[in-house]
């Protein structure tokens, strides 16, 4: 099994390679820790860990990274002895976690799923126990830690009824690696269903809830004055809004579009983009002026801008 897995990644993995470094090219800042993707270390990380006891956390992108910071907060104030290891696979989520969580813990990206990376990782990291975000199930990775008598530990779990059907469709694979995890924590009862079709043993799996909801709890003193800030930027008063939220490469260039069909009918309308990659923002930028619309960015809003209304 292990065989076919691994002769079939290395021919997918070849195929989409291009495609792989193209996205991350785009993203920009993708030089910072890249060999660490091949389970390659400087000796920085490696005497951080060094004689340390280890738990892995891997959070895929943002909204991982979010719920792992607010799973770190817990962990770090009942295992105050344990190093705390936190891995993501994009450099979105690696720069949210550089923001939100303090030097000590040390962050680090995923290695790609191949045996050789994935060994080198583990071997370095040395994890007594690791812990996935959501449902990021690579074999090679699981099969190494339990090569290794690694404890796995799956968290905030969700499983969509497609996900679902192919994790079934290949059970004869995902069925044991299921099985594996120590424990399971849930989002809600469907969730938990679906997990234990799939293999999970039904006393590791508990419904807890969603995260991520305690990951968005707002602090106070971290409040956006979103009025003051569209008065800053000129917008007409009770304005209308169109919000683009976590958009990819060419959604800002349709709603630009969409704004400037819509304009005519309603003088009072005002655009906000909010791409899913921060790194995409001149990107973005570009494709609004592009179409003649004047437009600022986040960054450089200070107290003291005022831009005049129209």
């Amino acid at each position: 099994m292990r065989l076919i897995y691994n002769v079939l990644f290395i021919g997918f993995f070849c195929l989409s390679a291009p495609f792989y470094f193209l996205k991350m090219l785009r993203r920009g800042n993708w030089q910072a820790g890249f060999g660490q993707r091949f389970g390659r270390y400087n000796s920085k990380v490696k005497q951080a860990l060094t004689n340390r006891h280890v738990l892995w956390i891997h959070a895929v992108s943002v909204g991982e990274v979010n719920v792992a910071t607010q799973l770190i907060d817990a962990l770090q104030r009942r295992l105050p002895n344990v190093k705390i290891v936190v891995s993501t696979t994009t450099t979105t989520g690696m720069g949210e976690l550089s923001t939100k969580l303090p030097s000590h813990v040390q962050k680090i990206y995923y290695p790609i799923d191949r045996r050789a990376y994935v060994k080198r990782a583990i071997m370095a990291i040395h994890p007594f126990a690791v812990v996935l975000v959501e449902a990021e199930i690579w074999p090679n990775f699981l099969w190494t830690a339990q090569d290794y008598d690694i404890t796995t530990f799956l968290v905030n779990a969700r499983l969509s009824e497609s996900s679902f059907r192919g994790y079934r469709r290949f059970g004869f694979l995902f069925r044991r690696l299921f099985r594996s995890f120590a424990g399971v924590g849930c989002q809600n009862e469907a969730d938990a269903n679906r997990l234990r079709r799939l293999g999970c043993r039904p006393e590791t799996v508990r419904v807890v809830g969603n995260l991520k909801f305690d990951a968005a709890k707002l602090d106070e003193r971290r409040v956006l004055d979103v009025p003051g800030l569209l008065i800053q930027l000129g917008a007409p008063d009770n304005c209308r809004i169109l919000l683009g939220g976590s958009t990819h490469a060419g959604e800002e260039a349709i709603l630009a579009d969409v704004f400037l069909r819509l304009r005519p009918r309603f003088p009072d309308l005002f655009l906000i983009v909010v791409p899913r990659h921060s790194e995409r923002g001149r990107e973005a930028g570009q494709d609004i002026s592009g179409r003649g619309i004047r437009f600022a960015y986040r960054k450089d809003i200070t107290p003291q801008t005022q831009l005049k209304k129209g």
